[in-house]
């Protein structure tokens, strides 16, 4: 996705307040039981690869065992799916995931490390039936989707009418939690790990380029004199193709949970669920990159890794609430709100989608200018800074879109 440092931003007057219900289908109980019991029935309105841990949903996808064994990665999706966000799920200790133990961990009542240690492991064991990965079909209509290359500056992003992802490669990784570059790795010469010839398929899939997609119908494919080049950037992987995927789950969608159909369909892009806590409180520390949920009880229910503030435009530490939540928000880039941009660029209005500024999602706080959102750069939280706001990867944000409220507390601390 595109990079971007904006955080701060004016957006539009009327902000779309959310309500909240967890996405844990799995979070109270014993793991793969929970989750079975989610997605038993057929109301589930998550797309086609939905998660399918009770195996009692049909599906033509055949049974495909993974090549290895993937231990982080298996507790990254079982954080994931309880709340405990790791970031982008790619196997690997890091921050995200060392902050996701340490919530697992509080909200457990363990010793705090961070570490996959022994008593961590043996909690994590509840959930041990939920595989690290699992193969999926890559939708057939996505190869029909619009997907356009985001332009650098803000004026060619505003001749655009979304700012939409820019390959399938990429959506596929923002659906899983992940990057394009793990699924490769995931499925060595196109195919999913551990696959045989004569299942499913028997080559590897012909590599989609950008002339398999479709681009915006107001991008410019062609890069002209004085229009940008939006053209579809190429993919590794095409519709229709079996892959195999991180195993994230708590991905149900209730039937009659969303009123907003761009919403829904956002929220299967991103594979999360309706179901969501609701609280009462957010923590956000400077110092630990981390963003802390709380319900009524004073119970932890969420954690992810944030970036936030940076020595031009730290964050402002404080007391602070939610005045309301915008879904797919348009983006009012003015240059007078960031100190490396010249005053002179002029305003402009950029369009809505996961590769806009603030992602897919924008919670409008009570101190002026500041808010929490998405990012069109996942791999980029905790490791980069922001304009004063706070920043989470579009599907973290989602999540959290769907528990706060307008008045919900936000704690900004050092």
């Amino acid at each position: 996705m595109r990079h971007y440092l904006i955080a701060a931003s004016l957006l539009a007057p009327m902000l779309s307040l959310a309500a909240c219900g967890f996405n844990g289908t799995d979070r109270d109980g014993a793991g793969d039981t929970a989750d079975k019991t989610a997605n038993a029935t057929t109301e589930n309105l998550a797309d086609t690869m939905m998660s399918q841990d009770g195996g009692d949903v049909a599906s033509e996808v055949p049974d495909i065992p993974d090549s290895e064994e993937r231990p982080v990665m298996q507790a990254q999706v079982v954080l994931d799916r309880q709340g405990f966000g790791p970031g982008v799920i790619d196997g690997k200790m890091g921050l995200s995931t060392e902050n996701a133990l340490e919530g697992f961990q509080e909200a457990n009542e363990l010793d705090v490390s961070g570490k996959l240690d022994e008593p961590t492991k043996a909690k994590l064991a509840d959930w041990k039936a939920i595989p690290a990965t699992r193969v999926v079909r890559i939708p057939e209509d996505w190869g029909t989707l619009e997907y356009a290359r985001t332009p650098d500056d803000a004026p060619d992003q505003a001749k655009l009418e979304r700012l939409a992802y820019q390959s399938l490669d990429e959506k596929l990784a923002e659906r899983f939690h992940t990057t394009a570059d793990v699924l490769k790795m995931l499925n060595p010469g196109g195919r999913p790990a551990g696959m045989k010839d004569g299942v499913g398929e028997t080559s590897a899939p012909t590599q989609s380029t950008s002339a398999t997609a479709r681009p915006s119908p107001t991008a410019s494919a062609s890069g002209g004199p004085g229009a940008p080049d939006t053209a579809p950037m190429p993919s590794t992987f095409a519709a229709g193709q079996l892959i195999r995927v991180p195993n994230i789950g708590a991905d149900r969608i209730a039937p009659g949970a969303v009123d907003d159909p761009d919403w829904q369909q956002t929220l299967q892009s991103l594979g999360v669920g309706t179901d969501q806590p609701r609280i009462d409180r957010v923590v956000v520390s400077k110092s630990d990159s981390t963003l802390k949920a709380y319900d009524p009880t004073g119970r932890l229910v969420a954690l992810f890794t944030v970036s936030s503030g940076s020595s031009k435009d730290p964050l402002p530490l404080g007391n602070w609430k939610v005045n309301g939540v915008a879904k797919n928000p348009p983006f009012a880039y003015n240059p007078e709100l960031f100190w490396d941009v010249p005053d002179g660029d002029e305003k402009q209005q950029l369009p809505p989608g996961p590769n806009g500024p603030v992602g897919v999602v924008w919670i409008d706080l009570s101190k002026e200018h500041y808010g929490i959102h998405g990012t069109p750069e996942p791999q980029t939280i905790g490791r980069t800074q922001s304009h004063g706001c706070v920043r989470l990867t579009n599907w973290d944000a989602a999540r959290l879109a769907q528990m706060v409220r307008a008045g919900t507390k936000v704690i900004f601390e050092a």
